[in-house]
């Protein structure tokens, strides 16, 4: 069979094919084709993310990438690709009750936007038909460790090793006669597939795209890889997704690409305090709160209905709340993971003290490698509790 040895220099790759008998043979390397639909579908789900869903502006931004990096030719043009989007489903005309309207992306859009992201964000992650979170704890579990150990009694029929067994009646008991005895059997220790359910926290208060800075885009993504990852791997496990600014409110997997940030303080006791409440209803053992946040917290919601806020540093009152709320979330036996996307030092104090008041875990990390660092804490976290 012939190697190949592949050359490259600036953009011009040659492959040179070798065979033992006719030596080399050189040839211009052809990139694989990616038909044109596909290639601007690409850009075209980044861009619905960034806009926030908005698909008028979506189709600007690549009428503009167009001119400058020549995607399309007369063959294929812009317009072929909006009409190709129609007919494959992904958008679709919506009319107002005003009677304004125009092209919006379909739920088959926002399933595509999803596992981009997933692909994007988690690499070669590949989906599992029931969700194995491993644990470290072994017994009567269901997924095989290959320890053994010897059989006893309540060990399931089916997590007998038939072939260490019968080895072990050929040893203790000879070959002539052969015999299995109770004695003799073996079972293979299995790991428990734990159910975890989380709540992820998303920050989006003003500063989040302040500072010429976008940081609810990432944050979007990273939400939407999570809840690819949990539906298709972990399908037993439970995701609700929150916002949080002046006030706090769930919102549906679906609604992220749409999520956009305003005018808004920072309510993190609101967002605390709803995450909690979401997370009491769940049956399961496990629970965990994931918080992506970029900036202090600067209100609070007083039981008269009226706001406090303080943008100015750390006001002791609300941080004594939140403080407050960690504590509850621990007694509730609810960690918190605090991913700082920010690089403000004088927060880190804030960060850790509020940390150790739940005895979580906090990240401070900026944007990139957000996604690895919150999919390798929601494996490590997943940790079956028995009683």
């Amino acid at each position: 069979m012939p190697h190949k040895v592949v050359l490259a220099k600036n953009r011009n790759i040659t492959v040179m094919e070798y065979t033992h008998k006719k030596g080399f043979a050189f040839k211009t390397y052809e990139a694989p084709f990616i038909a044109p639909f596909d290639k601007l579908f690409d850009i075209f789900k980044e861009l619905i993310v960034h806009t926030s869903g908005d698909f008028d502006e979506a189709i600007d931004w690549l009428r503009q990438l167009d001119k400058e990096y020549k995607l399309t030719d007369e063959k294929y043009t812009i317009d072929d690709f909006i009409e190709d989007l129609k007919q494959k489903g992904y958008i679709k005309q919506e009319v107002n009750p005003d009677g304004t309207g125009g092209m919006s992306i379909t739920s088959k859009t926002e399933r595509e936007i999803r596992q981009a992201a997933l692909d994007q964000i988690f690499g070669n992650l590949k989906k599992s038909g029931t969700g194995n979170h491993k644990t470290k704890y072994a017994g009567n579990g269901d997924e095989q460790t290959g320890e053994f150990r010897a059989y006893t009694f309540g060990d399931s029929v089916e997590s007998i090793s038939l072939t260490e067994s019968l080895r072990n009646a050929q040893i203790n008991n000879g070959v002539d006669e052969f015999t299995l005895t109770e004695n003799d059997l073996v079972v293979e220790d299995a790991q428990y597939k734990a159910q975890m359910s989380t709540v992820l926290m998303i920050d989006i208060s003003h500063s989040m795209i302040l500072y010429g800075e976008d940081r609810i885009t990432p944050a979007k993504k990273v939400a939407m890889a999570l809840a690819e990852l949990i539906t298709t791997r972990y399908p037993k496990d439970t995701l609700d997704i929150l916002v949080f600014g002046d006030d706090a409110w769930s919102i549906a997997i679906k609604d992220l690409p749409y999520l956009t940030v305003g005018p808004y303080h920072t309510n993190t006791v609101a967002g605390l305090q709803l995450a909690m409440d979401m997370l009491r209803r769940k049956r399961n053992t496990n629970k965990q709160i994931f918080m992506i946040t970029d900036g202090k917290p600067s209100c609070v919601k007083e039981k008269d209905g009226r706001y406090y806020m303080n943008s100015n540093g750390l006001d002791p009152y609300i941080v004594e709340q939140c403080y407050n709320q960690a504590q509850q979330a621990r007694k509730l036996h609810i960690p918190i993971t605090t991913f700082m996307i920010a690089r403000d030092a004088y927060l880190q104090e804030f960060v850790d003290n509020f940390t150790a008041a739940n005895q979580g875990k906090a990240f401070y990390t900026g944007l990139k490698g957000l996604g690895e660092m919150i999919f390798e804490d929601y494996e490590t976290n997943r940790k079956k509790k028995l009683k």
